[in-house]
């Protein structure tokens, strides 16, 4: 199995159930993967390069999914707009892009770990997640879970996955601290803004963007 891999820390959680998963499956995975920013595992995936992977929601609407995916209830640091008079679009995005004229936001938009370093040292940005509970109380889906065959073996992923919380293990957390180049501490606490389950509510939010998206793409 091909997963398209997404190295931001947003799902760090997730690639630390999956080392995991593949080794004490009794399916015995043969695990590889394609890693890449959001906007290129898009492409990779509906080019059937990767059977499986976290896909923008923008990009998700017609595929196979199960119930995981990327939530941000309330604030998420790292969706964010940095106002200026020019409308630039973050290349890595997707689903941001499209949020960012939804929300009538006019400026720089950055998305993953290097949105969340800017954040943690500045306060001139816009949290989008938070800009957009505010306007609509929903949560906001920034990515989907989504395959293209063995719908059981992903249920089975989901279900594991959800059943409990997963412990990072120090030196993973050490290593990811230094490639971001924010600390430890700060990681722990962006997790907790993080929810991975889709539930009523996140498929509301999710519903309510494909709506408000339609107006835009």
């Amino acid at each position: 199995m091909i997963f398209g891999k997404i190295e931001y820390l947003n799902l760090l959680p997730f690639h630390v159930f999956m080392k995991r998963f593949t080794r004490t499956s009794s399916m015995k995975m043969s695990m590889e993967y394609k890693k890449g920013v959001p906007a290129r595992i898009n492409t990779a995936f509906y080019a059937k390069r990767v059977d499986a992977a976290f896909i923008s929601s923008i990009s998700a609407k017609r595929s196979r999914r199960v119930g995981l995916g990327i939530v941000a209830k309330r604030s998420v640091k790292s969706v964010i707009v940095i106002p200026n008079e020019q409308y630039k679009k973050d290349k890595e995005s997707a689903s941001s892009n499209v949020l960012a004229q939804i929300l009538g936001l006019q400026g720089e938009v950055l998305i993953g770990d290097k949105a969340l370093r800017y954040a943690l040292s500045h306060n001139d940005y816009i949290d989008m997640a938070e800009r957009w509970h505010k306007q609509y109380k929903l949560p906001f889906v920034f990515a989907l879970l989504c395959y293209h065959k063995d719908a059981q073996l992903y249920k089975k992923i989901e279900r594991e996955f959800l059943k409990r919380p997963v412990k990072i293990p120090g030196y993973i957390l050490t290593i990811a601290a230094r490639r971001v180049g924010i600390e430890e501490s700060e990681i722990l606490e962006y997790l907790q803004l993080i929810s991975y389950r889709v539930d009523t509510h996140a498929k509301m939010g999710l519903k309510k963007f494909y709506k408000e998206a339609a107006k835009f793409i």
